[in-house]
């Protein structure tokens, strides 16, 4: 798609609905547009047809001027923390540390000292069917 600087079209469900979404190349990766349908636009000039077209006040312009400049800040992705996101991975951290250390493998022989009452079945067919074949022979009929 990028070579040939083309975007898709496709159908994907987001949430509960079904969207339009447009998939463009972007670099190694591919962005996802969420589209949207005719009817689903608010025309533009309604879209602020409640404010009022009056002028600020002049003596607060001043005011908010010093207040913008105070809490303006360079942009630093730190900002933008998902909350959510950082509880539920110290949830996961908890989880891990939580579960069980896996024992390691024993070897064979104590292995099967200590498989108790199981039993292997076809091990014991095969004993059976010996046992079968052995006293057969032995008894006359």
């Amino acid at each position: 798609m990028g070579a040939e600087n083309m975007v898709g079209i496709s159908r994907l469900v987001p949430s509960r609905r079904e969207r339009a979404v447009m998939p463009e190349p972007c670099g190694k990766g591919i962005v996802l547009w969420t589209l949207r349908y005719g009817d689903e636009v608010r025309d533009g000039e309604n879209y602020f047809a409640a404010i009022d077209d009056e002028e600020p006040e002049a003596e607060l312009m001043p005011l908010v001027q010093q207040l913008i400049k105070k809490q303006t800040q360079r942009w630093s992705p730190k900002m933008v923390a998902d909350p959510m996101q950082e509880t539920l991975l110290d949830i996961i951290n908890t989880k891990k540390k939580q579960l069980k250390k896996p024992s390691k493998a024993m070897p064979k022989k104590k292995a099967e000292a200590l498989t108790g009452n199981v039993i292997n079945i076809m091990d014991a067919l095969r004993k059976s069917i010996e046992n079968e074949r052995g006293s057969g022979k032995q008894s006359t009929r």
